[in-house]
């Protein structure tokens, strides 16, 4: 029987930070991943906030090297409506900038990293069973061959994002209260001319007919983009078309699509993810927490995936450091309640999103005095900071402004 302080399931971002900050603090991490990287994911456009995590594992100068897309803010456009936040004019102090990714390539930087500290990762590993029933939790892997081995460890980290192995293996799994949404998506060589867009910022673009459906442009070094397009089932269900005609469809009933990839080449095929949104019952049990997507995905729509990921990571490492040395910590008072917070901020969001309230805020033309630097802080990922009254109270506060916005 193999013997390690913490075992992680999954080696993306939340993995291969806690792994390297646990790593740094002397214990023994095995990383078992599912996948060879560099592989494809989703989640390209990272909040400013995420640095803040790169930074404290250690990574920066890797990530700075890796000539990823400077990115210093966010623009939302609806017809011939156009407005965009500056992070640098954020409520919050922090970091005024960040990167919009390949997220194969960043992963990699980050596991790279993570294993040149020190951290041991498996590659093409799959868990296939959890016993977390003693005192120390045991998981059954299997690797490339088909060789099967357990491994015992003092503490289990799920951060398999999508994957969601502890959450299916241990019955954790709950629906979430949000409709069933798709996403189809792809990278496309986008010919636009060097003026046609801001390319250091995400653009997120409302469907001209549709106030619930949007698109993604993300913009790459080298004129590429990654496009998306998120709506719920049943909308997608009226384009009966594959995907690659689907998404080209879509993107032409939009004008300012259809200006900036006027001369696009559509190279790469496209993608569809099916009911992202989870929630899980608890983000901790005997022996084990859940990081990032493994324990809850809200929506692409404000980006903040990555932002949780990394922040569930760093808050688990600390006190799962504090534990290994004797502390008794209270997972439930420490970490999840703490996290689920900014998760919770976002989530109010995401509602307003949908609902037209944030529109509603962004495009008006009479915005209360302030209320750009509260709202641009969250949307750079620092929705934990409830000096922020759109963090302490963010429904209450949307919904307020909405009405003015609107008067």
């Amino acid at each position: 029987m193999e013997q390690r302080d913490v075992i992680v399931i999954g080696a993306g971002p939340s993995g291969a930070i806690a792994s390297a900050l646990l790593n740094k603090q002397g214990w023994k991490v095995l990383v078992l991943e599912g996948q060879r990287f560099p592989r494809f994911s989703i989640g390209e456009s990272l909040l400013a906030h995420c640095l803040d995590f790169v930074d404290e594992a250690g990574m920066m100068p890797a990530v700075e090297r890796a000539g990823f897309q400077f990115k210093n803010g966010a623009a939302f456009v609806r017809g011939d409506e156009y407005g965009d936040f500056d992070f640098g004019d954020k409520f919050t102090q922090g970091r005024n900038s960040t990167y919009q990714v390949q997220r194969a390539a960043f992963d990699k930087v980050l596991a790279d990293e993570a294993e040149k500290q020190g951290v041991e990762i498996r590659y093409e590993t799959r868990v296939t069973a959890v016993d977390n029933s003693n005192a120390k939790p045991r998981v059954r892997a299997v690797d490339a061959k088909g060789a099967e081995y357990e491994v015992e460890g003092k503490f289990l980290l799920d951060a398999s994002g999508f994957g969601r192995v502890l959450p299916k293996l241990l019955d954790l799994e709950t629906p979430s209260n949000f409709p069933v949404r798709n996403a189809v998506f792809t990278h496309v060589a986008d010919g636009a001319a060097p003026d046609a867009f801001d390319r250091n910022k995400i653009q997120v673009i409302v469907h001209p007919q549709h106030r619930d459906v949007w698109f993604w442009l993300i913009p790459f070094p080298n004129g590429r983009c990654s496009l998306g397009c998120v709506a719920r089932k049943e909308f997608f269900a009226s384009y009966p078309a594959p995907l690659d005609e689907r998404l080209k469809k879509l993107a032409s009933e939009e004008p300012f699509l259809t200006r900036v990839l006027a001369n696009a080449t559509w190279d790469t095929p496209a993608r569809e993810l099916s009911g992202y949104a989870a929630n899980v019952k608890s983000m901790h049990g005997r022996g084990f927490a859940l990081l990032g997507n493994a324990a809850e995905f809200l929506d692409p729509v404000f980006s903040s995936g990555v932002t949780i990921a990394m922040r569930s990571a760093s808050m688990a490492a600390g006190l799962l450091n504090r534990q290994l040395r004797g502390e008794t910590v209270d997972w439930t008072s420490d970490f999840e309640i703490p996290l689920r917070k900014g998760v919770d901020t976002f989530r109010a969001y995401v509602r307003a999103w949908y609902d037209g309230r944030f529109q509603d805020i962004m495009f008006a033309k009479n915005q209360p005095a302030g209320i750009r630097g509260m709202i641009c802080a969250i949307l750079a990922g620092y929705a934990w900071d409830e000096a922020n009254p759109f963090v302490a109270e963010p429904e209450r506060r949307l919904d307020m402004v909405a009405k003015l916005c609107a008067a």
